[in-house]
């Protein structure tokens, strides 16, 4: 039955928890923003495009901004009853601190289903959008903005200078262009009094319309040679009443095929990943027993494996292949058949090696392909699980520190995010790399924050004067005391065997 006060502590919580998430969300989306700044600024894109890779950049931050959203708003809310002194009020009531924390667990129980919903289902298709969309935005051409009364490099192989605009004219005046599209060696400097540029209708091309200019056209060695004569000047000059250049430069933005991402990890669920996982271990597996069968059969007996595979005929002539001696066969041999006999050798061995090292690589990819599929599906529950421990960190420590605001909060949520980020990324690398099991690797946060949070559980609830001041200065004198007496006793020690030595 829900009660007054699991309501009241219901919208404490959730109010604060919508308000710290999407401040994360926000301070983390810049983040992602800023990283890829370069693709979104200049290109010209529609507003639909940009409001599409927000979207899509707001799903892909979300596993990051919820867990610390819980933190600092259970920081906050039972900071704020502590500050209140409502939390004394409770517990003098009868009402323990589990109690307490009861409906904001169960609260918190469904969010962890909700995170662990998101990451299997809507997170893998905002993935591949996502990526999809950035390399789509790489590949578009930037929008063409000339400056004036400065060079502009915008389009590839070309320079162009524009001392002065008009724009309501569409005209540009005293233009300089440096044409390097076919190599420096055969540049071309064009100089105009006026011009113009406008597109094609598909967006394809660029026209360039000059009028009243000269241009200046580099020659290089062979074309001077074709001419049989050294003394050619090294440039073509040519005068122009008006002339036209065709420029690729492709407006579109063509986006990028989404069915090329399909494959990859992090464009699974759960049941697709352990599908992927299975069926690729079934390759591996196949393809060793392959490389197996193939190495001993055909490589390691070389000539003599038909005779190798007729046991019968071996064990007939057991006593035949007993008398051999290599060392005497060898002794016969001539220095020109013992160097021929230690060439063939080494180069068998070599061939060996490459063919194990090539068969190494080839299941070193199986093995890499599986470790990224298992990666992403330890992350699927660790985000829901890392939301659960926070809680229970973030709760105890508001009851402990009895700070409300945004003050303390932050700075501790900052610092326990900042603790469990650094845990998580190196459990990640360590997974990554194949030096640590996936299992432990995308765990190992998990593993490490646990017992913290069970900890502060039972010290908040317990009212365990542990984290009060006056009870360190205690123990620390009790601990200077018995320093200081063990170091008395070792003095005197040491003066008794001094005098026996003595």
């Amino acid at each position: 039955m829900i009660k007054k006060i699991d309501i009241y502590l219901l919208k404490q919580f959730l109010g604060l928890l919508l308000m710290t998430f999407l401040i994360c969300i926000f301070i983390l989306l810049m983040q992602f923003v800023w990283m890829h700044v370069n693709d979104l600024v200049g290109k010209g894109v529609e507003i639909s495009v940009l409001m599409e890779f927000f979207v899509y950049a707001v799903a892909s931050v979300v596993p990051l901004a919820l867990p610390l959203a819980i933190l600092l708003a259970s920081l906050m809310t039972f900071g704020n009853l502590g500050e209140k002194f409502e939390l004394t009020a409770m517990k003098a009531a009868g009402v323990s601190l589990f109690r307490i924390m009861r409906p904001l667990a169960i609260a918190i129980g469904f969010v962890c289903v909700g995170a662990f919903m998101f990451s299997n289902y809507v997170l893998p298709v905002s993935q591949v959008k996502l990526w999809a969309l950035i390399f789509s935005l790489k590949q578009k051409s930037p929008e063409l903005e000339i400056p004036q009364g400065e060079f502009y490099d915008g389009i590839d192989g070309y320079n162009i200078y524009v001392r002065q605009k008009n724009p309501q004219k569409g005209m540009l005046y005293d233009l300089m262009i440096y044409d390097y599209s076919e190599g420096f060696r055969n540049a071309t400097v064009m100089v105009a009094d006026s011009g113009e540029i406008y597109f094609t209708d598909d967006k394809k091309f660029l026209i360039l319309k000059l009028y009243s200019g000269e241009s200046f056209e580099n020659l290089d060695r062979k074309q001077q040679k074709a001419t049989h004569s050294e003394k050619n000047i090294p440039y073509r000059r040519e005068s122009f009443a008006q002339k036209q250049m065709l420029i690729d430069f492709d407006m579109e933005f063509d986006r990028y095929n989404e069915d090329v991402l399909a494959d990859q990890h992090v464009s699974k669920d759960v049941v697709e990943l352990v599908q992927s996982i299975d069926s690729v271990q079934l390759l591996a597996h196949g393809r060793s027993q392959d490389q197996s069968k193939d190495l001993i059969n055909n490589r390691y007996f070389g000539r003599e494996r038909v005779a190798a595979r007729n046991v019968d005929a071996f064990e007939g002539n057991k006593q035949q292949y007993a008398e051999y001696q290599v060392d005497s066969l060898y002794a016969h041999f001539s220095d020109d058949e013992r160097y021929r006999a230690f060439s063939a050798a080494l180069e068998k061995a070599k061939s060996q090696r490459d063919q194990i090292d090539y068969n190494a690589l080839m299941l070193n990819d199986y093995q890499r392909y599986i470790r990224k599929h298992e990666i992403e599906l330890h992350r699927k529950f660790t985000l829901a699980f890392a939301c659960l421990i926070f809680f229970f960190i973030g709760a105890p420590l508001g009851a402990i520190t009895r700070k409300g605001g945004l003050g303390a909060p932050v700075v501790i949520s900052v610092v326990m995010f900042i603790i469990y980020y650094i845990i998580d990324n190196t459990g990640y690398k360590m997974a990554r790399e194949a030096l640590w099991p996936c299992w432990s690797g995308m765990w190992l946060s998990s593993f490490v924050l646990l017992p913290i949070g069970i900890f502060l559980t039972y010290t908040a609830a317990t009212d365990s004067p542990l984290f009060k001041p006056e009870v360190w200065i205690k123990y620390l004198y009790k601990l200077k005391i018995v320093v200081l007496y063990i170091w008395k006793r070792l003095k005197k020690l040491s003066k008794i065997f001094a005098k026996a030595n003595s």
